[in-house]
């Protein structure tokens, strides 16, 4: 009966975790077959694109990779830049694992892969435990989009209008910030820590004190250490 009803709600969380997929899905289309589009102007062959979408799976990663290969940036230049910009799911999987249930770990190594930004937001905003099966149907309904939309791109993206092709480039950006919008509007602690992460990024970004991936991770954790000091500070001012 144990058996039948854990496997049951291993069921229910992986419906959930689809379901809660669904809008990231739909965002990652656009994104993705604009990435197959231009992967292939590029010069970068159909395996080369796919392979990139399956095993790099990281949006800024690879377009940021498709215009050092477009510069002639050597491969070495490139694996180094995409570390950097991508060493922010370090601190993502971090905060994931904190939350975890107590699931098998080759179950947290595999659904570890498929977190990125929009799925993070996501998993974070979920109340209770992260199991394992959530994880897999929110990873998987992405992971998949994202293939099958470079896919797509690749072999149809040329065909499709000139206007709908540019209006694809902030899709992922217009995705981002709605999952953004719900958790801003409910608390103050969030809304401060999105704006002065923000705000140091611009700063870092503008004087060129870092490159682009170090200035997102400085910018994010400097924002939180701040933020959460000037929270503490007050919680012992009223208790003083």
């Amino acid at each position: 009966m144990e058996e039948v009803q854990a496997g049951y709600m291993r069921s229910s969380d992986f419906m959930s975790g689809l379901k809660a997929g669904m809008s990231i899905a739909i965002g990652y289309f656009p994104v993705a077959v604009t990435f197959g589009l231009l992967s292939k102007s590029t010069g970068l062959t159909l395996a080369e694109t796919l392979s990139m979408s399956l095993i790099v799976y990281a949006g800024a990663a690879q377009y940021i990779a498709l215009n050092l290969l477009s510069l002639g940036i050597g491969i070495a230049e490139i694996i180094l830049a995409t570390f950097i910009l991508n060493s922010r799911h370090f601190l993502m999987s971090a905060s994931i694992q904190a939350r975890a249930a107590k699931d098998p770990s080759w179950k947290k190594l595999i659904y570890a892969f498929g977190i990125t930004d929009e799925t993070f937001s996501v998993a974070s905003l979920r109340s209770g435990k992260i199991t394992a099966g959530f994880m897999f149907g929110l990873g998987g309904i992405a992971y998949g989009s994202w293939a099958l939309s470079t896919l797509l791109g690749y072999l149809f993206g040329a065909s499709l209008p000139d206007v709908l092709k540019e209006s694809m480039g902030i899709a992922l950006y217009a995705m981002f910030i709605a999952l953004l919008i719900p958790p801003l509007s409910k608390s103050r602690k969030v809304l401060s820590l999105a704006l002065s992460g923000a705000g140091l990024n611009f700063l870092l970004s503008s004087f060129d004190l870092l490159s682009t991936g170090w200035s997102l991770i400085a910018s994010a954790l400097l924002a939180s250490v701040g933020v959460e000091w000037l929270n503490g500070s007050k919680r012992r001012s009223k208790e003083a």
